[in-house]
């Protein structure tokens, strides 16, 4: 036992050993000033690639420039490509993708001015990478696609596997997942041809990711521990971090929280020690995803703030969407309206330049031309087997060849009017399902879910009636005035603000938005499904948006701009609701509670929550609560009213 450890040391020791001398030798040829010029800009250039390259990013940018000015210098014009590519490239793992993008376009303008194609197809490759971390997946395709024709066409295996592992993270990202991993096993088995398993890391990588999207824990921790092996044995600073955070992935998911930390915080370690600022954005954004499910808000919030700086910084559009989804989440759950309405107000705007529809056209379009291409020479062969049995026909008897012609041209215009009416089929089917998405989002936009489902199974929505049902009106305290002095841009913006808000917090507390009236706003606690503590939410509801408006008008004075001062009342009784009309129909509800509780906003204060006699009886008991007793409060049409003031105890 101890002898095979030994020898397992010395093999490493002379492994290591042996790598340093090729090194060493490398970097002789390139100091060799009596060597041809060719020579010793590749002999740089592999000394670059096999050392610091994986190891010290910092140094391959520095010895790339030596590079570049040295074959600029010598007119080596292949040389300058390549030291342009291996700059981009070096930029690029770094996260400095303005930097890397500049590298290339450099170096491909080079590469078609002097016929360059393996540059061409190479720099084209990894300009792709660059616009595939930023989630415009078109532009990545449009330069997979021109790689990939070059490849083919200098039949470059190792090139053709580099794009087919791309093209399977796109299907993956688009949850394809049998299709990433064909295009993933296709650029394994072109890497074992080559006897390459080190260059199989990044693969298995991948396709731990792959099996992580999929919840096959097992098969994921097995292909990043695959991974992980390769990229330490390649020193490979950046793939060991991308290994170690797939990992602590895997682990977040079992919900091993603290095993999940630890490989994660490792990740972060070295993707900060060599200034990877994707790779720390990335890491850090699933951290902040395992403090958020702890609840642990201030932690999450921390990392999520580091992961969007980062994402900002590099313009990755997906990493910026994702980390303001992050802080949404938390400011929510912290109960800041105000801030949880920015940050989701910018993950909206963000999700909206992502491509996603242009990008499965695209893909679609790149398969469909590979089948045609496919079909066209199956096509060829059966032709010529028709033919050859045509001339044999023929000679065998001539009179039927008009027959045998005229029975093809029949079946193959048959084949053809199948074929367009299926094309059409399909194609109207899935414009059809497209409308039905959007009709049945429209329709939850417009009516509660409930309700909904009973309009489409029923084709009608009966009115019911509520026993107890909480009764929220909101209104604005000088609207009529301030309108005459702004445009409406101003105003409406600015109510549409607040409205805004104030989705949010009855989202947050199951209370169902009815309509707004002007600058008026309603709301019904325990309906159309009710619930136990229905009053109890909207007066919270109520109380958070009070605190919502306070915010706001301190924001507003501090940057002498304008905003409202509200009233707020809330009344609890029954009441009837149901659908009104058959043309630009909503959900409404009707009853004297209705009219009750727009008197109790009405004859409330500003920035105060006015109850009913009715609703402090149902929540008096609370501790949550303290009120003070505003006495009987004379209401037209209604008489005198005893009313509260409910403030949070």
């Amino acid at each position: 036992m101890y002898s095979i450890r030994y020898i397992i040391i010395l093999l490493s020791v002379f492994s290591g050993a042996s790598a340093q001398s090729r090194l060493d030798s490398l970097y002789t040829i390139w100091e060799e000033q009596n060597s041809p010029d060719s020579i010793r800009a590749i002999a740089l250039l592999d000394y670059i690639y096999e050392g610091p390259f994986a190891t010290r990013p910092d140094s391959a940018i520095n010895l790339a420039k030596r590079l570049y000015e040295f074959t600029k210098k010598t007119d080596y014009k292949i040389g300058t490509v390549d030291a342009l590519n291996l700059s981009g490239y070096t930029f690029f793992r770094m996260g400095d993708y303005p930097k890397a993008l500049a590298s290339y376009q450099e170096g491909l303008t080079l590469s078609e001015k002097i016929e360059y194609k393996k540059g061409i197809a190479d720099i084209s490759l990894r300009t792709g990478f660059v616009y595939h971390d930023n989630e415009d997946i078109l532009s990545a395709l449009k330069h997979y696609e021109r790689s990939l024709k070059i490849y083919e066409e200098l039949d470059d295996l190792d090139g053709k596997g580099m794009v087919y592992n791309e093209l399977g993270s796109i299907y993956r990202a688009k949850g394809d997942f049998d299709k990433a991993l064909d295009y993933y096993s296709k650029s394994i088995a072109i890497n074992k041809e080559y006897d390459d398993e080190m260059g199989n890391s990044a693969m298995y990588i991948n396709i731990g990711n792959l099996y992580l999207a999929q919840e096959d824990y097992i098969k994921s921790l097995d292909y990043f521990q695959k991974g992980l092996i390769i990229e330490e044995k390649k020193k490979d600073k950046l793939g060991i971090a991308s290994a170690l955070a797939g990992i602590g992935s895997v682990y977040m998911e079992q919900g091993n929280s603290s095993e999940a930390l630890d490989f994660l915080q490792r990740s972060l370690n070295i993707s900060e020690g060599v200034n990877d600022t994707q790779g720390s954005s990335n890491t850090m954004l699933v951290i902040s995803d395992i403090f958020l499910d702890k609840a642990n808000y201030s932690k999450a919030i921390n990392y999520c703030k580091k992961s969007l700086a980062l994402a900002k910084r590099v313009g990755d559009l997906g990493g910026q969407e994702d980390s303001c989804a992050c802080l949404y989440e938390a400011y929510r759950a912290l109960g800041n309206a105000n801030k949880a309405l920015v940050y989701h107000e910018q993950m909206l705007a963000l999700a909206d330049s992502v491509q996603y529809e242009e990008t499965a056209i695209k893909l679609q379009q790149m398969e469909f031309s590979k089948q045609v291409m496919a079909d066209s020479l199956m096509q060829v062969e059966k032709d010529m087997e028709v033919q050859m049995k045509h001339r044999a026909e023929v000679l065998r008897k001539d009179k039927n060849r008009n027959l045998a012609i005229g029975a093809g041209l029949f079946f193959l215009l048959l084949a053809i009017g199948f074929f367009s009416r299926w094309r059409y089929v399909k194609k109207s089917r899935a414009i059809i399902k497209k409308e039905k998405d959007r009709s049945e989002h429209l329709l939850l936009n417009i009516l509660p879910a409930e309700i909904a489902e009973e309009l489409k199974e029923k084709g009608e929505a009966a009115a019911r009636d509520f026993d107890l049902v909480s009764i929220l009106f909101t209104d604005f305290k000088g609207f009529t005035e301030k309108s005459a002095t702004l445009s409406a841009a101003e105003l409406i913006g600015e109510i549409n603000h607040c409205f805004k808000a104030f989705d949010l917090i009855c989202e947050k507390y199951g209370v169902e938005k009815i309509k707004t009236i002007g600058d008026a706003y309603m709301a019904a606690g325990g309906l159309p499904v009710p619930s136990g503590d229905s009053v109890q939410n909207t007066i919270l509801a109520a109380l958070e948006m009070q605190s919502y408006m306070n915010d706001r008008i301190a924001e507003k004075e501090a940057d002498d701009g304008f905003t409202f001062e509200m009233r707020l009342g809330i009344h609890t009784g029954p009441v009837v609701a149901g659908i009104v009309g058959v043309k630009k129909f909503q959900y409404d509800i009707w009853g004297d509670t209705v009219n009750t509780a727009s008197r109790m906003e009405s004859n409330g204060f500003v920035g105060k929550v006015n109850i009913s006699q009715d609703t402090y009886e149902l929540i008096k008991e609370d501790p949550k609560f303290t009120f003070e007793h505003r006495g009987k409060i004379q209401v037209k049409g209604k008489g005198a009213i005893d009313m509260w003031f409910v403030e949070k105890a």
